[in-house]
């Protein structure tokens, strides 16, 4: 099996090295399509003589990751986001998979492991987090809804459970986490409103924060997760908040716009 690791960057000078540096056993090209970074995400991508590093104009996530996976030279595609690392353990549960040549199944699934300000979450719906990594690009592509991407296969494709785990380190601060759901939140209403769906946008404001609040921390266990686990419930409730009330802005000024 010859493997092609895909990996999307914007200003990610801070990760990119430890995310590659996991991938170099593994893959037998990594390519990264960068969105124009301005800070040292491509001098540190060229440091390394395996990495194919590709500027491209960013349309949203899922259209960036399927760019990637469309100029690998191999079927089989491993695909990380840059905050995101391979652990030594799915190294190794990996290195086999890759020495087997009978190999016929067509998409792997592995937990990630996500690390939030120094704590690793593993309650809070934030683990096992189970996610299809490594697929064969003929039978499946990234789909979903823009930023909240995931791999999309053909029915009875053959999905194997890796065990061991994708390391994220999700953001280093609360200030961070704020700032991205901010961000996340703009591009999740701009989707929405394109989508053109029916959407009872009051209810959904009012009520979803508090329905995602007491899903984390009570029904997933968040409260577990110690003084994070709380956090990581209020600010999920508040992207919620916005994410629909971003929406309700969209469409007033769209009805309230000169025809």
């Amino acid at each position: 099996m010859n493997i092609s690791a895909t990996i999307i960057t914007f200003n990610e000078e801070r990760n990119i090295k430890n995310c590659i540096e996991s991938l170099l056993d593994i893959a037998d090209e990594i390519i990264v399509v960068d969105s124009y970074s301005t800070d040292k995400t491509e001098q540190v991508c060229k440091a390394f003589n395996k990495v194919q590093f590709i500027k491209n104009n960013f349309e949203g996530h899922i259209e960036q990751k399927n760019f990637a996976v469309s100029i690998a030279s191999n079927d089989f595609i491993l695909s990380l986001d840059a905050d995101e690392r391979l652990s030594c353990e799915l190294i190794d549960e990996l290195k086999k998979i890759k020495s087997d040549n009978a190999v016929t199944t067509s998409a792997y699934s592995m937990p990630r492991l996500n690390n939030y300000c120094g704590k690793w979450i593993r309650h809070s719906g934030w683990y096992p987090d189970r996610k299809v990594r490594l697929w064969d690009r003929r039978i499946g592509r990234w789909g979903g809804s823009n930023p909240h991407d995931h791999i999309v296969c053909s029915k009875n494709t053959d999905n194997i459970q890796l065990t061991s785990n994708i390391l994220h380190y999700t953001t280093p601060s609360i200030k961070a986490h704020v700032e991205q759901t901010n961000k996340f939140s703009e591009i999740a209403a701009l989707e929405l409103f394109r989508s053109k769906r029916k959407v009872a946008v009051n209810f959904k404001m009012l009520f979803d924060p508090f329905f995602t609040f007491f899903k984390i921390y009570f029904l997933k266990l968040g409260f577990l997760d110690g003084f994070y686990g709380l956090i990581i419930a209020v600010v999920s409730a508040h992207e919620k908040f916005l994410k629909f009330a971003k929406l309700k802005q969209l469409k007033s000024q769209h009805e309230n716009s000169p025809s």
